[in-house]
């Protein structure tokens, strides 16, 4: 799928993280990806997560997921909607509306959001941390855009939601299958389903908090850090008041935390990991016995392509020119040469050829990544 009609310098100039853009018929020929009923089976899957939510008079009720099967079959009048996360990562066709969203980095990307509603569903007014996109797959739904928010922003007591206490709409639109709407972070916002069979798909953007990075970063580097390690003050001076901790030491003390954390390389490094761990890592495509040089080159000569797995992550950290380290599911992959070549394709796209006399070096980088469960074989014909 492609957009019809978007221009991506315009929208990061304009729009991105600054304020809401309604695209009307923003693809050709919009054909919805997944129907009710394959949705619906996804949701009662153990491993995929899902939730619904129910308007009972002015309570919210949530239910997490697995579904079980009899679920919607005893749904009652009161609105309802299903929320099943990570769409993308069992369903190609789900992934494949990615596709068109290659202008913001890979690393930003987290994952693809269907839902489900009949008339009246909806999540309540709410803002997320990170930019959406909101893509009417089938039915109606009525956005309406409030005001911004902020970590003071009141919010309904609630332990599984976190809604607004008080939502008051500036705009307000109709969306047909086809449109979207972009919603910046921070930004509060309301979705209702006109009519029953109402789906949308919500294609997020991951944004670590500074606290998430610091903890994580943080527990990164303790490990490596010498007991013996410690404060000194060689020419320590005498103080007036033996109570204050004087400017010279605090500088001193906070010296020690930087030269640790401000390990660029080593930091680069590690955030390639950290940022590409696998979200849903059951989604195993590992084979059944590992594969060879020779199986690889087998494949290859008779004109299979290579495909990622789409719950894997895959990214890349330039060290020097010809050489780069790959990031794939939580590894790194140090690469020179042709390797960095295929390394930057393989982040570029999903499905790509690789031609059968590549070097011995990119058949190894194959193997690993194949025995590890990012890449496969496309088997489809």
């Amino acid at each position: 799928m492609q957009f019809a009609d978007f221009d991506a310098a315009v929208f990061l100039k304009d729009y991105w993280q600054q304020k809401p853009m309604l695209i009307r018929s923003a693809w050709h020929d919009w054909s919805n990806p997944v129907d009710p009923d394959e949705l619906a089976g996804l949701a009662c899957e153990p491993l995929v997560e899902s939730r619904i939510i129910t308007r009972r008079d002015h309570d919210w009720e949530l239910e997490h997921g697995p579904v079980r099967e009899d679920r919607f079959a005893s749904a009652g009048r009161d609105p309802w909607t299903l929320l099943v996360q990570s769409v993308d990562h069992h369903m190609p066709q789900v992934a494949q509306l990615l596709e068109p969203f290659r202008f913001v980095p890979n690393w930003r990307v987290d994952d693809v959001m269907v839902s489900y509603a009949v008339d009246g569903g909806g999540v309540g007014a709410h803002f997320d941390h990170y930019d959406v996109f909101l893509v009417q797959g089938l039915g109606r739904r009525r956005w309406e855009i409030g005001a911004m928010c902020d970590d003071d922003t009141p919010l309904l007591a609630h332990d599984g939601l976190r809604l607004l206490a008080d939502f008051q709409a500036s705009e307000s639109w109709i969306l047909e299958p086809g449109d979207m709407l972009y919603v910046p972070p921070r930004l509060a916002h309301r979705g209702t389903a006109v009519g029953d069979d109402c789906m949308t798909y919500s294609i997020g953007f991951r944004a670590p908090s500074r606290a998430e990075l610091i903890e994580a970063w943080a527990d990164e580097m303790v490990p490596d850090l010498a007991d013996s390690d410690r404060y000194t003050d060689p020419g320590l001076p005498a103080q007036d008041n033996p109570g204050e901790i004087n400017a010279d030491a605090l500088a001193r003390l906070q010296e020690m935390i930087a030269q640790s954390l401000f390990d660029q390389t080593r930091f680069a490094r590690w955030f390639g990991q950290f940022n590409t761990a696998p979200k849903n890592p059951e989604i195993d495509w590992r084979p059944e016995e590992p594969l060879t040089d020779a199986d690889i080159r087998d494949g290859l000569e008779a004109g299979m392509a290579l495909v990622r797995n789409p719950a894997s992550r895959f990214a890349f950290v330039r060290e020097a020119p010809g050489s780069l380290l790959l990031f794939a599911d939580g590894h790194c992959f140090a690469c020179k040469a042709d390797t960095s070549t295929f390394a930057e394709q393989i982040c570029a796209d999903s499905m790509f050829v690789v031609t059968p006399d590549a070097s011995d070096a990119v058949i190894e980088l194959i193997g690993l990544l194949m025995n590890a469960g990012s890449l496969a074989f496309d088997y489809a014909d």
